[in-house]
């Protein structure tokens, strides 16, 4: 039998425990700041259907996921935790309170070509308010990610960020207003949502591909 040389894979990342422990550390400072807003910790599996998945995604998000078949299933790892949530809420709306406020830290997984602060697998940490579409439930998702970020970077001897609100209604109307159809804004948004990592050049390439 061959041997084969132990390697970890591109864009997959394993720490020593010195930092595992600094990473742990992260998560419950995580899960303790957010739970004095009073948001519930969920975990939902790491593989969904397919066609949950691409139900609302399709296009860059169809090439970066990781698709697999296990006998007549159609399957995949998770590529988001936004999706997952969805289909979580849907399945268990009628026995969770209104609203719902959710917090949820996990890996997910894409189908990406690794790069420095680009990785295959990485953690997410979301957290979301279902039934309420005022601006207060945006204020207290600001309001908890600000505390949150303060008790973090305090340890690190920070004291100043800056946090940045946009709405994706404005752009779908600039993308409009630049002549797109409905259809396209989805995949227009999201080439812009790569400014910086590819740049305006490739911005343009990737619309006109």
């Amino acid at each position: 039998m061959a041997k084969v040389a132990p390697r970890t894979l591109s864009g997959f990342m394993e720490l020593l425990p010195a930092d595992q422990i600094k990473m742990e550390k992260m998560m419950e400072t995580l899960r303790k700041s957010y739970s004095v807003y009073g948001f519930a910790p969920l975990d939902t599996p790491v593989i969904e259907s397919a066609e949950v998945l691409l139900a609302k995604g399709g296009g860059e998000t169809e090439k970066q996921i990781y698709r697999f078949s296990k006998g007549d299933s159609d399957l995949s790892l998770r590529f988001d935790l936004t999706v997952p949530l969805a289909r979580y809420y849907a399945n268990n709306r009628e026995k969770l309170p209104v609203p719902f406020k959710a917090m949820q830290l996990g890996n997910v997984w894409r189908a990406d070509n690794p790069q420095k602060g680009r990785f295959r697998q990485f953690t997410q940490c979301d957290i979301d308010i279902l039934g309420d579409d005022s601006s207060l439930a945006e204020i207290e998702l600001i309001s908890a990610t600000a505390a949150m970020l303060s008790k973090i970077l305090a340890e690190a001897n920070l004291s100043e960020f800056t946090i940045h609100v946009n709405d994706r209604r404005m752009l779908a109307a600039a993308a409009l207003s630049a002549g797109f159809e409905a259809d396209e804004i989805g995949g227009a948004l999201i080439s812009l949502d790569k400014f910086d990592k590819i740049g305006l050049d490739g911005i343009e390439k990737d619309l006109l591909a």
